[in-house]
């Protein structure tokens, strides 16, 4: 999963009464409840879901790294710990796209992904694949990242941003306009394929902004990249991994990741573009078809819990209910405190149809202007 994309929506919330079928109560036996089509359980119904996952005694995740992604690792663990259901971690370092390709290809198998981690584009593409479901925290969850009838809603974000390894790089840029020095040729990386990874999409979309494009024209940023790679600086099919081995020494990505590779390798440094900020979410949701539907939810309840949304937070990414948690005080201030402070101003994001429009543009050029190796 060193690939994706989120970014929020305009969308209303439907009225309790419109959920579905919910579970009430302790009462509801485990056994006799379709967990497929359940779709709330309040506190008082948490016993018999957690009786039916642990019933379930696997869960199938996708695209989750054990290190260096938002936490996933520790996150894993804990649940495991927590509740005694086994987690199946396929793919772990795929993509937006692969996510999606499995549910497709796996339905009907045991196998197939019971939750997703993606990027709210691919989750509203393929909605009909989705189950709706609304965790117990749903009011914490801001109106316009999450879609209104719960088959996605949002998780955790950031911020695109340079890294740097200044045990390689003389001067660090921290602009995209300082990307173009001849200095950094051979050395800017982005994470992924931005026609398949949101990671990637979402550093077209802040080079756009930087070069007078806007949420309604990301062709400037598909430009900026071609003509990174036509001087040399640009180096297709970076990541990560490329980025600490050296091969790709400043590395266009999200913030908390960045800072992630910061904390394991001292002589890395982050800096937001001065010259564009572009944030944006990941988004989670279970699938119609989950092998392990009372696992999938528990799952669900779990990451937007407390303990998981602290988690993310620890992760260096920056929680979906990170404004209740702190108003409310459940937030941990040590892991707050960690959090690089976010660009000044509000903070603005394209729409679903922009975004849309967005991914479209650069499916359709990004190969013919800049190269199909990402």
């Amino acid at each position: 999963m060193l690939n994706k994309l989120k970014v929020a929506a305009a969308a209303g919330v439907l009225s309790s009464l419109a959920v579905g079928i919910s579970i009430t109560g302790s009462s509801a036996g485990a056994s006799s409840t379709n967990w497929s089509k359940v779709q709330s359980v309040p506190a008082s119904g948490m016993a018999a879901l957690i009786a039916a996952a642990k019933a379930e005694g696997t869960i199938n995740v996708i695209t989750l790294p054990l290190q260096g992604w938002a936490n996933y690792g520790a996150i894993m663990k804990d649940f495991t710990k927590k509740y005694g259901i086994k987690i199946n971690d396929e793919n772990p370092n795929g993509s937006s796209q692969d996510e999606i390709t499995a549910v497709i290809n796996d339905k009907g198998r045991s196998a197939a992904p019971d939750v997703l981690d993606v990027g709210t584009s691919y989750a509203v593409e393929n909605a009909k694949l989705l189950a709706p479901y609304k965790v117990q925290t749903w009011n914490a969850i801001p109106t316009g990242t999450k879609s209104p009838t719960g088959r996605w809603f949002d998780d955790y974000g950031g911020y695109v941003s340079i890294g740097c390894d200044t045990a390689k790089v003389t001067t660090c840029p921290t602009s995209f306009a300082q990307l173009t020095n001849p200095m950094y040729k051979n050395e800017v990386g982005i994470n992924g394929d931005p026609t398949q990874a949101s990671a990637a999409f979402s550093a077209v979309f802040a080079a756009s902004l930087a070069n007078g494009g806007s949420f309604s024209n990301i062709e400037p940023g598909i430009q900026y990249f071609a003509n990174l790679n036509k001087i040399g600086n640009y180096v297709p099919g970076g990541s990560a991994a490329t980025a600490v081995a050296g091969t790709t020494p400043i590395l266009i990505w999200w913030d908390y990741l960045q800072n992630g590779i910061q904390a394991n390798l001292k002589s890395w440094k982050v800096a937001i573009p001065t010259d564009a900020s572009y944030a944006a979410y990941y988004s989670q949701a279970i699938t119609a078809d989950a092998p392990h539907p009372a696992a999938a939810r528990l799952w669900e309840e779990y990451l937007y819990s407390t303990t998981g949304q602290n988690l993310f937070l620890q992760g260096y990414a920056r929680p979906i209910e990170l404004a209740t948690m702190t108003k409310n005080g459940t937030v941990n201030k040590t892991f707050l405190a960690q959090l690089p402070p976010a660009p000044k101003g509000v903070t603005k994001y394209p729409t679903l149809s922009q975004l849309a429009a967005a991914k479209a543009t650069v499916s359709a050029n990004w190969a013919a202007q800049v190269g199909a190796a990402g």
